[in-house]
Formats: structure tokens, sequence, C-alpha cells
């Protein structure tokens, strides 16, 4: 297809192209249609995914919580023998 094909194109057609096949013509899917289009924030703008938000989270610890501490910044140690220690 050509640009000026492509500009005057049905909008309720598509082209898809898939791997291993040559592109084609297909109908567009109604997302409205779909049964779990509730969950999307088309439908509702409180279903959004805030990347800001969730980053941010931090771990919030009570008095009474155990935790322990890993130094992740240290290259531990191997306590496995060589293969020139004789063993």
């Amino acid at each position: 297809m050509s640009m000026d094909d492509l500009s005057v194109m049905d909008g309720g057609k598509c082209i898809l192209q898939l791997r291993g096949v040559r592109p084609f013509f297909s109908d567009k899917y109604d997302i409205t249609k779909h049964p779990k289009y509730k969950y999307l924030s088309d439908f509702d703008k409180k279903n959004a995914f805030d990347i800001e938000k969730f980053l941010s989270n931090k771990l919030k610890l009570k008095g009474n919580d155990v935790y322990e501490v890993y130094d992740l910044s240290k290259e531990e140690e191997t306590t496995e023998p060589s293969p020139s220690d004789g063993q």
C-alpha cells in the first residue's frame, strides 16, 4: 500500500503483522466489549498504574519487627576449597 492508501483506509480496519505471517487486513477489536474492560484505565482513571507511586514505596518497620541486614556492596568471600589445596 502507498501512503495515500493508508491515509484513506477504513477506520474500522487495521493491518496486523505477526511473526512468520505476511501482513493482513483485519477488523479492529472493540475493547469495550472485552469481559475485563472494567480493569483498564480507559474505563476508570483509578485503574491507571502510577509508576512514581510504586517506586516511592518505602519499607516501614514496626518496633518489634525482626530483620537482617545484608551488605551487598562487598563481594562475599567463598569458603569452598580451591583445586590447588590438594583436595
